[in-house]
């Protein structure tokens, strides 16, 4: 096939080329749009990331097209309805950083309980007093996971390796796996009671944006640990700030902050116009929570692992070879 690949850099490409030698390949840095799509209107196949806009005009422009595949999560930027009344087929990346994020939330987590960013930045002025570092193990406390789906599963099987208690607030139960992985499933009201740690793995929704606020207050055991790989509007900030200066919580490990810009993939962070639309610098300057001793903070870094990048490219050459002998591979 043909293959137009958009919002690629060099080292996607380098991996795309080396593993799809059977087809004639073609990059564009720019993105898919009404401007360009003439130009390529060769093209069997077209690769894109969110900003290109596939609509029904596009697809006029394009009368060879059988294939689209977004190296994303999310299909919003492309007209499925206008796909599928002209047969071409969409492919998307259901899942990359699954135990990405996980390995993340327990990093921040174990730099809280070891202090190991305070013992970091005394080390650096050559200061090697152990005064004031003492930590706590994790073994024997209780960690409450907040939504058990792909990310939250890992996380889950993190902490039994380090022999910890599960607690899981889950909407949709599951005993079998409950009793498979070893975690108890609660109400979130018990969850926050019975946890020394609470981590949230939800997505953004109306029912979950402030999902910890101010009531949670009088809820959570005091002294606990607060961590967020999710969303910034999961956690409501005032309720955040009130809970580490009156010490019912004892301090936060966050990777996403409230106020910060809205982000449709994780991968786009680290695209090359990301910076142009979203300023996370500006965000993190100006954040309240920044300052805090107690909090750590990561510039929404959870998924970015080489491997979990490497996914999202090796996902997209499957879902091209499984087209191309004839089966369809992560259809949308």
């Amino acid at each position: 096939m043909k293959i137009v690949f958009f919002e690629t850099d060099r080292r996607e490409e380098a991996f795309l080329r080396k593993n799809l030698k059977a087809h004639t390949l073609y990059f564009s840095k720019s993105e898919l749009n009404r401007k360009n799509a003439k130009k390529f209107s060769f093209a069997d196949a077209v690769c894109v990331f969110i900003y290109s806009k596939i609509d029904a005009k596009v697809l006029d422009a394009m009368p060879n097209l059988k294939l689209i595949c977004t190296m994303s999560t999310g299909f919003d930027h492309v007209g499925i309805d206008e796909c599928r009344k002209r047969k071409v087929m969409v492919s998307n990346v259901p899942t990359y950083g699954e135990n990405t994020v996980a390995e993340h939330t327990f990093a921040l987590l174990l730099a809280l309980s070891r202090k190991i960013h305070l013992s970091y930045e005394r080390t650096k002025s050559a200061n090697f007093s152990a005064h004031g570092l003492e930590g706590f193990d994790l073994k024997g406390r209780t960690i409450g996971v907040v939504g058990c789906g792909n990310i939250g599963r890992h996380v889950v099987r993190i902490a039994r390796g380090f022999e910890m208690n599960v607690l899981v607030h889950e909407r949709h139960r599951d005993a079998k796996l409950a009793r498979r992985l070893g975690f108890k499933e609660v109400s979130l009201d018990r969850l926050y009671k019975g946890s020394d740690i609470i981590t949230f793995h939800v997505p953004l929704t109306k029912s979950t944006r402030h999902m910890f606020g101010k009531s949670s207050l009088s809820k959570v055991k005091r002294g606990c640990i607060i961590l967020n790989t999710s969303r910034g509007e999961i956690i409501d900030t005032e309720a955040l700030m009130k809970g580490l200066s009156n010490g019912t919580i004892w301090g936060a490990g966050l990777d996403v902050l409230e106020g910060e810009c809205y982000i449709r993939e994780e991968k786009e962070v680290i695209s090359s116009r990301f910076p142009q639309e979203c300023d996370l610098r500006a965000v993190l300057r100006n954040h309240v929570l920044v300052k805090e001793p107690n909090v750590l903070i990561t510039p929404h870094n959870a998924f970015n692992s080489r491997e979990a990048i490497e996914r999202i490219l090796k996902t997209t050459v499957a879902n091209i070879d499984s087209f191309a002998n004839g089966k369809k591979l992560n259809a949308v």
